[in-house]
Protein backbone atom coordinates (compact mmCIF):
# COMPACT_ATOMS: atom_id res chain seq x y z
CA UNK A 1 0.00 0.00 0.00
CA UNK A 2 1.43 3.37 -1.40
CA UNK A 3 0.10 5.59 1.53
CA UNK A 4 0.13 9.75 0.84
CA UNK A 5 -0.86 12.18 3.46
CA UNK A 6 -2.51 15.41 2.35
CA UNK A 7 -2.47 18.65 4.63
CA UNK A 8 -5.18 21.34 3.59
CA UNK A 9 -4.97 24.39 5.25
CA UNK A 10 -7.55 26.87 6.26
CA UNK A 11 -7.47 29.08 3.18
CA UNK A 12 -7.94 25.72 1.27
CA UNK A 13 -11.22 24.78 2.38
CA UNK A 14 -12.64 28.41 2.86
CA UNK A 15 -15.28 27.86 0.45
CA UNK A 16 -17.33 25.26 -1.26
CA UNK A 17 -15.64 25.50 -4.55
CA UNK A 18 -11.98 25.56 -2.61
CA UNK A 19 -12.77 22.20 -1.14
CA UNK A 20 -13.92 20.92 -4.56
CA UNK A 21 -10.30 21.90 -5.93
CA UNK A 22 -8.67 19.97 -2.60
CA UNK A 23 -11.07 16.73 -3.34
CA UNK A 24 -9.69 17.30 -7.39
CA UNK A 25 -5.92 16.95 -5.73
CA UNK A 26 -7.17 13.71 -3.40
CA UNK A 27 -8.58 12.37 -6.84
CA UNK A 28 -5.09 12.58 -8.65
CA UNK A 29 -3.16 11.01 -5.88
CA UNK A 30 -5.92 7.92 -5.71
CA UNK A 31 -5.52 7.98 -9.61
CA UNK A 32 -1.55 7.54 -9.35
CA UNK A 33 -2.12 4.42 -7.12
CA UNK A 34 -2.11 5.96 -3.25
CA UNK A 35 -4.32 5.20 -0.51
CA UNK A 36 -4.48 8.93 0.71
CA UNK A 37 -4.93 9.99 4.30
CA UNK A 38 -6.04 13.74 4.59
CA UNK A 39 -5.61 16.10 7.27
CA UNK A 40 -7.06 19.88 7.42
CA UNK A 41 -7.29 22.57 9.38
CA UNK A 42 -10.24 25.40 10.63
CA UNK A 43 -11.88 26.65 7.89
CA UNK A 44 -10.40 30.16 6.65
CA UNK A 45 -8.64 32.75 8.63
CA UNK A 46 -9.56 35.32 11.51
CA UNK A 47 -12.86 36.42 11.04
CA UNK A 48 -14.19 33.64 9.42
CA UNK A 49 -16.77 31.60 11.42
CA UNK A 50 -14.94 28.68 11.74
CA UNK A 51 -11.22 30.13 11.94
CA UNK A 52 -9.53 29.46 15.16
CA UNK A 53 -8.49 32.99 15.98
CA UNK A 54 -12.70 33.70 15.54
CA UNK A 55 -12.95 30.96 17.83
CA UNK A 56 -10.24 32.35 20.32
CA UNK A 57 -12.24 35.73 20.29
CA UNK A 58 -15.56 34.67 21.22
CA UNK A 59 -13.13 33.70 24.66
CA UNK A 60 -12.09 36.81 24.99
CA UNK A 61 -15.31 38.40 24.38
CA UNK A 62 -16.71 35.94 27.49
CA UNK A 63 -14.09 35.80 29.68
CA UNK A 64 -10.38 36.46 29.76
CA UNK A 65 -9.79 33.98 32.67
CA UNK A 66 -11.22 31.02 30.77
CA UNK A 67 -9.49 27.63 31.93
CA UNK A 68 -7.39 26.26 29.01
CA UNK A 69 -8.91 22.82 29.02
CA UNK A 70 -12.48 24.50 28.17
CA UNK A 71 -10.92 26.92 25.36
CA UNK A 72 -9.26 23.36 24.02
CA UNK A 73 -12.50 22.07 23.69
CA UNK A 74 -14.32 25.06 21.97
CA UNK A 75 -11.28 25.37 19.26
CA UNK A 76 -10.54 22.07 18.10
CA UNK A 77 -14.78 22.26 16.92
CA UNK A 78 -13.18 24.25 13.97
CA UNK A 79 -10.85 21.49 12.60
CA UNK A 80 -14.05 18.95 13.53
CA UNK A 81 -16.25 20.97 11.28
CA UNK A 82 -13.79 20.65 8.36
CA UNK A 83 -13.14 17.16 8.74
CA UNK A 84 -17.01 16.60 8.52
CA UNK A 85 -17.60 18.86 5.29
CA UNK A 86 -14.27 17.71 3.56
CA UNK A 87 -15.80 14.48 3.91
CA UNK A 88 -19.06 14.80 2.52
CA UNK A 89 -17.39 16.87 -0.33
CA UNK A 90 -15.29 13.91 -1.12
CA UNK A 91 -18.33 11.36 -0.62
CA UNK A 92 -20.47 14.09 -3.35
CA UNK A 93 -18.14 13.04 -6.36
CA UNK A 94 -17.95 9.64 -5.60
CA UNK A 95 -14.56 8.91 -3.10
CA UNK A 96 -15.66 6.89 0.04
CA UNK A 97 -14.23 9.29 2.84
CA UNK A 98 -14.43 8.62 6.76
CA UNK A 99 -14.31 12.06 9.01
CA UNK A 100 -12.41 11.47 12.35
CA UNK A 101 -11.43 13.75 15.36
CA UNK A 102 -7.49 13.49 15.95
CA UNK A 103 -8.58 11.22 19.01
CA UNK A 104 -10.51 8.84 16.98
CA UNK A 105 -7.65 8.69 14.28
CA UNK A 106 -5.57 7.97 17.58
CA UNK A 107 -3.51 10.87 18.26
CA UNK A 108 -2.56 10.43 21.59
CA UNK A 109 -0.59 13.87 23.30
CA UNK A 110 0.43 14.99 26.99
CA UNK A 111 -2.48 17.01 28.83
CA UNK A 112 -0.54 20.74 28.36
CA UNK A 113 -3.60 22.40 26.88
CA UNK A 114 -3.22 24.86 24.42
CA UNK A 115 0.09 23.67 23.11
CA UNK A 116 -0.10 19.61 23.68
CA UNK A 117 2.97 17.33 22.48
CA UNK A 118 2.17 13.99 20.84
CA UNK A 119 3.20 11.70 23.01
CA UNK A 120 2.26 9.03 20.01
CA UNK A 121 0.20 7.98 17.40
CA UNK A 122 -1.95 4.55 17.61
CA UNK A 123 -3.23 4.59 14.04
CA UNK A 124 -5.45 1.58 13.61
CA UNK A 125 -8.62 3.35 12.77
CA UNK A 126 -7.03 4.87 10.19
CA UNK A 127 -5.56 1.83 8.87
CA UNK A 128 -8.63 0.14 8.88
CA UNK A 129 -10.16 2.59 7.21
CA UNK A 130 -7.21 2.78 4.22
CA UNK A 131 -7.56 -1.85 4.49
CA UNK A 132 -11.52 -1.10 3.30
CA UNK A 133 -10.22 1.75 0.18
CA UNK A 134 -11.66 4.84 2.47
CA UNK A 135 -10.25 8.15 2.28
CA UNK A 136 -9.83 8.81 6.29
CA UNK A 137 -10.17 12.66 6.91
CA UNK A 138 -8.65 13.49 10.10
CA UNK A 139 -9.27 16.60 11.93
CA UNK A 140 -6.07 18.47 12.72
CA UNK A 141 -4.53 20.57 15.07
CA UNK A 142 -5.59 18.18 17.78
CA UNK A 143 -5.46 15.06 19.62
CA UNK A 144 -6.41 13.60 22.99
CA UNK A 145 -4.69 12.88 26.44
CA UNK A 146 -4.57 9.17 28.10
CA UNK A 147 -7.67 9.93 30.31
CA UNK A 148 -9.82 11.15 26.53
CA UNK A 149 -9.26 15.04 27.49
CA UNK A 150 -9.43 17.06 24.52
CA UNK A 151 -6.37 18.90 23.99
CA UNK A 152 -4.76 21.19 20.91
CA UNK A 153 -0.96 21.61 19.58
CA UNK A 154 -0.83 24.97 19.62
CA UNK A 155 0.34 27.34 15.99
CA UNK A 156 0.79 25.25 13.36
CA UNK A 157 -0.76 22.13 14.67
CA UNK A 158 -2.60 20.74 11.65
CA UNK A 159 1.15 20.52 10.08
CA UNK A 160 2.68 18.44 13.08
CA UNK A 161 -0.69 16.09 13.36
CA UNK A 162 -0.03 15.66 9.12
CA UNK A 163 4.10 14.44 10.22
CA UNK A 164 3.24 12.72 12.89
CA UNK A 165 0.34 10.34 10.62
CA UNK A 166 2.82 10.17 7.81
CA UNK A 167 5.31 8.91 10.43
CA UNK A 168 3.44 6.26 11.72
CA UNK A 169 1.93 5.02 8.74
CA UNK A 170 5.22 5.16 6.45
CA UNK A 171 3.85 7.18 3.91
CA UNK A 172 5.54 7.95 0.88
CA UNK A 173 5.24 11.52 1.57
CA UNK A 174 3.37 13.98 2.88
CA UNK A 175 1.97 17.08 0.98
CA UNK A 176 1.32 20.43 2.57
CA UNK A 177 -1.36 22.50 0.80
CA UNK A 178 -1.44 25.95 1.68
CA UNK A 179 -2.27 29.24 -0.95
CA UNK A 180 1.57 29.44 -2.22
CA UNK A 181 3.25 27.34 -5.11
CA UNK A 182 5.85 26.21 -2.49
CA UNK A 183 8.95 27.45 -0.46
CA UNK A 184 10.06 31.07 -1.58
CA UNK A 185 13.61 32.35 -1.24
CA UNK A 186 11.74 35.52 0.21
CA UNK A 187 8.64 36.66 0.81
CA UNK A 188 7.31 37.73 -2.45
CA UNK A 189 5.17 40.58 -1.09
CA UNK A 190 8.52 42.57 -0.22
CA UNK A 191 10.68 40.44 -3.16
CA UNK A 192 8.46 40.32 -6.43
CA UNK A 193 11.57 38.60 -8.11
CA UNK A 194 11.26 35.90 -5.36
CA UNK A 195 11.35 32.19 -7.00
CA UNK A 196 10.04 28.87 -5.83
CA UNK A 197 12.91 26.47 -4.33
CA UNK A 198 12.50 23.10 -5.99
CA UNK A 199 14.49 21.21 -2.88
CA UNK A 200 15.02 22.25 0.14
CA UNK A 201 16.98 19.90 3.79
CA UNK A 202 14.78 19.68 6.63
CA UNK A 203 16.89 21.68 8.53
CA UNK A 204 16.78 24.78 6.20
CA UNK A 205 12.98 24.97 5.90
CA UNK A 206 13.24 24.47 10.02
CA UNK A 207 15.03 27.51 10.57
CA UNK A 208 13.12 29.20 7.97
CA UNK A 209 10.46 28.66 9.52
CA UNK A 210 11.96 29.64 13.26
CA UNK A 211 13.39 33.20 11.35
CA UNK A 212 9.91 34.07 9.83
CA UNK A 213 8.74 32.03 6.93
CA UNK A 214 5.17 31.28 7.34
CA UNK A 215 5.69 27.55 5.45
CA UNK A 216 5.68 24.39 7.49
CA UNK A 217 5.64 24.27 11.52
CA UNK A 218 9.49 23.48 12.76
CA UNK A 219 8.14 20.25 15.14
CA UNK A 220 6.54 18.95 11.38
CA UNK A 221 10.08 19.13 9.95
CA UNK A 222 11.29 17.71 12.85
CA UNK A 223 9.27 15.07 12.69
CA UNK A 224 9.51 14.59 9.18
CA UNK A 225 13.23 14.24 9.46
CA UNK A 226 13.67 11.77 12.41
CA UNK A 227 11.47 9.54 10.73
CA UNK A 228 12.69 10.29 7.26
CA UNK A 229 9.67 11.12 5.29
CA UNK A 230 9.78 13.69 2.27
CA UNK A 231 7.17 16.68 2.72
CA UNK A 232 6.34 18.27 -0.44
CA UNK A 233 4.95 22.08 0.20
CA UNK A 234 2.71 23.11 -2.69
CA UNK A 235 -0.65 25.07 -3.77
CA UNK A 236 -4.35 24.03 -3.62
CA UNK A 237 -4.94 26.12 -6.41
CA UNK A 238 -2.56 24.83 -9.10
CA UNK A 239 -0.85 21.51 -10.38
CA UNK A 240 2.29 22.98 -9.61
CA UNK A 241 4.86 20.33 -7.98
CA UNK A 242 6.15 22.99 -5.14
CA UNK A 243 8.90 22.74 -3.18
CA UNK A 244 10.58 18.95 -1.85
CA UNK A 245 11.72 18.91 1.58
CA UNK A 246 14.17 15.99 2.15
CA UNK A 247 17.72 15.13 3.37
CA UNK A 248 19.79 17.17 0.50
CA UNK A 249 21.84 14.05 -0.28
CA UNK A 250 18.76 12.01 -1.14
CA UNK A 251 17.60 14.53 -3.84
CA UNK A 252 21.00 15.36 -5.09
CA UNK A 253 21.75 14.63 -8.93
CA UNK A 254 23.86 11.70 -9.62
CA UNK A 255 26.18 14.49 -11.70
CA UNK A 256 25.86 17.54 -9.42
CA UNK A 257 26.71 20.80 -11.15
CA UNK A 258 29.22 22.48 -8.69
CA UNK A 259 28.39 26.07 -10.33
CA UNK A 260 25.26 25.62 -8.70
CA UNK A 261 26.29 25.23 -5.37
CA UNK A 262 23.61 26.81 -3.40
CA UNK A 263 24.97 28.91 -0.11
CA UNK A 264 21.93 30.55 1.02
CA UNK A 265 18.46 29.65 0.47
CA UNK A 266 16.43 32.05 1.22
CA UNK A 267 15.47 35.30 3.38
CA UNK A 268 13.68 35.91 6.28
CA UNK A 269 12.32 38.19 8.62
CA UNK A 270 10.64 38.98 12.10
CA UNK A 271 8.87 42.66 12.59
CA UNK A 272 7.54 43.77 15.27
CA UNK A 273 10.37 43.26 17.91
CA UNK A 274 12.38 45.97 20.64
CA UNK A 275 15.81 45.43 21.70
CA UNK A 276 16.92 45.81 25.54
CA UNK A 277 20.12 46.35 26.76
CA UNK A 278 21.49 46.40 30.64
CA UNK A 279 25.16 48.02 31.20
CA UNK A 280 26.17 46.49 34.16
CA UNK A 281 29.55 46.38 36.74
CA UNK A 282 30.96 44.00 39.12
CA UNK A 283 32.60 41.26 39.84
CA UNK A 284 32.63 37.74 37.50
CA UNK A 285 30.88 35.89 40.15
CA UNK A 286 28.18 38.26 40.68
CA UNK A 287 27.83 39.36 37.17
CA UNK A 288 27.43 35.21 36.39
CA UNK A 289 24.56 35.22 39.17
CA UNK A 290 22.87 38.50 37.44
CA UNK A 291 22.99 36.93 34.17
CA UNK A 292 21.06 34.13 35.59
CA UNK A 293 18.62 35.82 37.41
CA UNK A 294 17.49 37.93 34.47
CA UNK A 295 17.39 34.81 31.99
CA UNK A 296 15.15 32.77 34.86
CA UNK A 297 13.09 35.87 35.71
CA UNK A 298 12.11 36.55 31.70
CA UNK A 299 11.62 33.03 31.28
CA UNK A 300 9.41 32.69 34.14
CA UNK A 301 7.22 35.46 33.04
CA UNK A 302 7.21 33.95 30.05
CA UNK A 303 9.07 35.61 27.76
CA UNK A 304 11.39 34.49 24.94
CA UNK A 305 14.35 35.99 24.14
CA UNK A 306 16.42 36.34 20.87
CA UNK A 307 19.71 37.50 19.47
CA UNK A 308 21.10 37.00 22.92
CA UNK A 309 24.52 38.82 23.68
CA UNK A 310 26.06 38.32 26.85
CA UNK A 311 29.39 40.57 27.97
CA UNK A 312 30.51 41.55 31.28
CA UNK A 313 29.47 44.91 30.86
CA UNK A 314 26.33 44.24 29.07
CA UNK A 315 23.60 42.19 28.22
CA UNK A 316 21.15 42.59 25.17
CA UNK A 317 19.02 40.84 23.75
CA UNK A 318 15.17 41.15 21.43
CA UNK A 319 11.66 40.75 22.56
CA UNK A 320 8.35 41.10 21.15
CA UNK A 321 7.58 45.14 21.30
CA UNK A 322 4.46 43.93 23.63
CA UNK A 323 6.38 42.55 25.63
CA UNK A 324 8.24 45.52 26.87
CA UNK A 325 6.35 46.60 29.54
CA UNK A 326 6.48 43.35 31.30
CA UNK A 327 9.96 42.70 30.48
CA UNK A 328 10.89 46.34 32.35
CA UNK A 329 8.38 45.26 35.50
CA UNK A 330 10.49 42.58 35.53
CA UNK A 331 14.02 43.55 35.82
CA UNK A 332 12.65 46.56 37.81
CA UNK A 333 11.76 43.63 40.53
CA UNK A 334 15.63 42.99 40.25
CA UNK A 335 17.08 46.93 40.75
CA UNK A 336 17.54 46.67 36.87
CA UNK A 337 16.71 49.09 34.10
CA UNK A 338 17.85 48.58 30.57
CA UNK A 339 17.66 50.91 27.40
CA UNK A 340 14.57 50.35 24.89
CA UNK A 341 15.22 50.64 21.16
CA UNK A 342 11.39 49.94 19.91
CA UNK A 343 10.92 49.57 15.94
CA UNK A 344 13.26 46.64 15.33
CA UNK A 345 13.23 43.55 13.13
CA UNK A 346 15.41 40.81 12.56
CA UNK A 347 16.02 39.57 9.36
CA UNK A 348 18.22 36.20 8.25
CA UNK A 349 19.91 34.68 5.23
CA UNK A 350 19.55 30.74 5.84
CA UNK A 351 21.42 27.75 3.97
CA UNK A 352 23.24 24.72 4.42
CA UNK A 353 25.95 25.75 2.23
CA UNK A 354 27.47 28.62 4.52
CA UNK A 355 28.52 25.97 6.74
CA UNK A 356 32.20 26.52 6.67
CA UNK A 357 32.13 28.88 3.68
CA UNK A 358 34.42 32.02 4.38
CA UNK A 359 32.82 35.17 2.98
CA UNK A 360 29.27 35.30 4.22
CA UNK A 361 29.10 37.21 6.80
CA UNK A 362 31.42 39.78 4.42
CA UNK A 363 28.66 39.65 1.64
CA UNK A 364 25.61 40.39 4.02
CA UNK A 365 27.38 43.51 5.84
CA UNK A 366 28.11 44.57 2.56
CA UNK A 367 24.89 44.27 0.67
CA UNK A 368 22.68 46.06 4.23
CA UNK A 369 25.63 48.89 4.23
CA UNK A 370 25.41 49.47 0.22
CA UNK A 371 21.67 49.67 0.87
CA UNK A 372 22.33 52.63 3.93
CA UNK A 373 20.72 49.65 6.28
CA UNK A 374 22.19 50.07 9.77
CA UNK A 375 23.22 46.95 11.52
CA UNK A 376 21.89 46.97 15.40
CA UNK A 377 23.18 43.67 15.99
CA UNK A 378 23.72 40.53 14.43
CA UNK A 379 23.38 36.27 15.65
CA UNK A 380 24.52 33.55 13.69
CA UNK A 381 24.19 29.23 13.48
CA UNK A 382 25.47 27.05 11.30
CA UNK A 383 23.13 27.65 8.53
CA UNK A 384 22.05 31.10 9.42
CA UNK A 385 23.15 35.04 9.42
CA UNK A 386 20.72 37.27 11.20
CA UNK A 387 20.82 40.72 11.67
CA UNK A 388 18.46 43.78 13.54
CA UNK A 389 17.84 46.43 11.81
CA UNK A 390 15.27 49.13 12.02
CA UNK A 391 11.77 48.38 10.77
CA UNK A 392 12.02 51.17 8.77
CA UNK A 393 14.72 49.69 6.95
CA UNK A 394 13.39 46.15 7.05
CA UNK A 395 12.17 46.00 3.14
CA UNK A 396 15.49 47.66 1.58
CA UNK A 397 16.99 45.02 4.00
CA UNK A 398 15.51 41.54 2.40
CA UNK A 399 15.74 43.23 -1.21
CA UNK A 400 19.29 43.89 -0.86
CA UNK A 401 19.89 40.40 0.72
CA UNK A 402 18.09 38.98 -1.79
CA UNK A 403 19.95 40.34 -4.53
CA UNK A 404 23.21 39.77 -3.73
CA UNK A 405 23.15 36.18 -3.02
CA UNK A 406 21.33 36.00 -6.79
CA UNK A 407 18.49 34.23 -5.35
CA UNK A 408 16.50 35.61 -8.04
CA UNK A 409 18.84 34.30 -11.09
CA UNK A 410 18.49 31.05 -11.20
CA UNK A 411 15.14 28.60 -11.14
CA UNK A 412 15.29 26.57 -7.55
CA UNK A 413 17.17 29.55 -6.05
CA UNK A 414 21.08 28.55 -6.17
CA UNK A 415 23.01 31.76 -4.41
CA UNK A 416 26.57 32.51 -4.56
CA UNK A 417 28.75 34.26 -2.24
CA UNK A 418 29.77 37.91 -3.48
CA UNK A 419 33.08 38.88 -2.24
Amino acid sequence: MRVIVQKFGGTSLATAADRQRAAGHVARARGEGFSPVVVVSAMGRSGDPYATDTLLALVRETWNGAQPREVDLLVSCGELISASLMAITLQAVGIDAVALSGAQAGIVTDGQFGEAAIVRVEPGRVLDCLGRAQVAVVAGFQGATETGEATTLGRGGSDTTAAALGAALGAEVVEIYTDVDGVKTADPRLVPEARTLEVVGYEEIAQMAVEGARVVHPRAVEIAMRNNVPLRVRSTFTQDPGTLVTHRFQAAPATPDLRLNRIITGVTFIPGLARLCLRVEGEDAALADLDLRVFKGLARAGISVDLINVSPATKSFCIKEEQVEQALQVLARQGLAAEVTPGCAKVSVVGQGMRGVPGVMASVVEALHGAGVKILQTSDSHVTISCLVRADQLHPAVRALHRQFRLDRLPGGPGEVQG
